[in-house]
């Protein structure tokens, strides 16, 4: 499964803040029955151009990872969650709006392939069901 946020009209104080990136990462992977293999990971990236500050952190959890990348001056968040395991996205996508106090958000959720596809290009379960009734 993955879900991938983009986050607009956000609170340029609580986005500019290290602290917040890093209990959200800390927090999510036990919110969505995950395993985290390793402390969030959160730096401050200051590029050439000045609007493109922010704050960048990822998390590894033994089902993939958890990143988010925010940029206070454009009040914009993006997050990325891959992961192997299904999970409830919306009460992790909910407290993101509501910790960012972002006005809008566009949520795009994939899912991911865990079975290698077979020569038509389907996944075996897939291939298995195709034309039943």
């Amino acid at each position: 499964m993955h879900v991938i946020v983009d986050g607009f009209g956000g609170d340029p104080e609580q986005l500019a803040d290290e602290n917040v990136v890093r209990a959200i990462l800390d927090l999510y992977p036990g919110e969505m029955g995950m395993t985290k293999i390793a402390p969030p990971t959160v730096v401050r990236y200051r590029g050439s151009k000045p609007e493109d500050w922010g704050v960048s952190g990822y998390v590894m959890i033994a089902e993939s990872h958890i990143a988010l990348h925010t940029f206070p001056e454009r009040r914009l968040i993006w997050a990325d969650i891959f992961s192997c395991k299904e999970f409830d996205a919306a009460p992790i996508v909910d407290d993101m709006k509501h910790r960012f106090g972002l006005r809008e958000m566009q949520v795009s959720i994939l899912q991911r392939g865990l079975e290698a596809p077979d020569a038509s290009g389907q996944a075996p379960e897939a291939a298995a069901t195709k034309g039943r009734a």
